[in-house]
């Protein structure tokens, strides 16, 4: 049997659902979720492949209005891949209220000749199921839809109508990667990322965006232990305060729960250290964002 391959892309505002739908897809964590939004910010190409070919999940930064030069790159780095990709996935809340962020990606989609499903997410958030057909009805218009489909990512309902509908819509031809390629991102990227998570997480509100990882060191020891050294990067000398907490008490728990996930995906023991460092205006600084990991000329 012929097998299909091709590219496929998930948008949508932050906070619907985007990293949940991927990693229930692809089985393994590879997204980092939040309730933050704005986490996902590189183009993280996750690979799922089974007998009837494989789809390559490029995730991009929410579609939003920029603020600063993180965020043109973000939007950049999002209406860019909407043209190269077989298939788009816009992913939206259960509502029939359709904001000027939805418009604005409504827009964007309209511009391009990519086939494009639109899929209503957290539907097991919805009490009466007939509710869904208006939120439908809400949205069909909006853009010319390839598809349709209401799911939950995080029940796992609707995902596998889902990978069918996706393999329609791909062309035929060889897998870009290996079967067993998981992802294309370095080990150290996803490990960065997995730190920057637990750092928002538990930090809740107290932090804006301002917080970036960097993976100093990454070794194995002959015995099989992994050492990992990071810094996590902050935009004033208030917020380091707070990232370290009393005594040290918050990076302890930033630094474990890191360390526990990346036990999990990397299967060795870990021995995480992490400190804190101040770079006023990261985020505005062109140097300093291609340090960390983000640069204009990727796109």
């Amino acid at each position: 049997m012929e097998k299909k391959s091709g590219f496929v892309t998930l948008i949508g505002r932050p906070n619907v659902g985007k990293s949940t739908l991927m990693n229930h897809l692809i089985g393994q964590k590879i997204a980092i979720t939040s309730d933050k939004p704005q986490t996902t910010r590189n183009r993280i190409q996750t690979v799922y492949t089974d007998d009837r070919g494989q789809i390559v999940f490029v995730d991009t930064p929410g579609i939003h209005k920029a603020k600063n030069k993180l965020g043109e790159y973000m939007v950049n780095v999002a209406e860019h891949t909407l043209k190269e990709v077989d298939v788009i996935l816009w992913l939206v809340e259960p509502t029939t209220f359709i904001g000027a962020g939805e418009r604005h990606i409504a827009q964007q989609l309209n511009k391009v000749k990519t086939p494009v499903i639109l899929v209503i997410n957290k539907i097991d958030t919805v009490k009466k199921q007939e509710e869904i057909l208006t939120y439908i009805n809400a949205y069909k218009d909006i853009c010319p839809f390839a598809e349709i489909v209401p799911v939950s990512a995080l029940k796992e309902r609707g995902t596998d109508l889902l990978l069918d509908l996706m393999f329609g819509y791909l062309p035929y031809g060889p897998e870009f990667y290996d079967e067993d390629t998981v992802t294309d991102q370095p080990m150290r990227q996803i490990a960065a990322e997995l730190i920057r998570e637990k750092a928002l997480r538990l930090l809740d509100d107290e932090i804006p965006h301002g917080v970036a990882v960097t993976i100093e060191k990454m070794q194995e020891r002959k015995n099989g232990i992994m050492d990992i050294e990071a810094t996590i990067i902050c935009e004033r000398e208030s917020h380091k305060g707070i990232i370290i907490g009393k005594g040290g008490s918050m990076l302890k728990r930033i630094g474990s729960a890191a360390r526990r996930e990346l036990e999990k995906m990397l299967e060795l023991q870990v021995n995480l250290q992490l400190w804190v460092k101040v770079r006023k205006e990261w985020r505005d600084s062109d140097i300093l964002m291609k340090n960390y990991g983000y640069n204009q000329k990727d796109i």
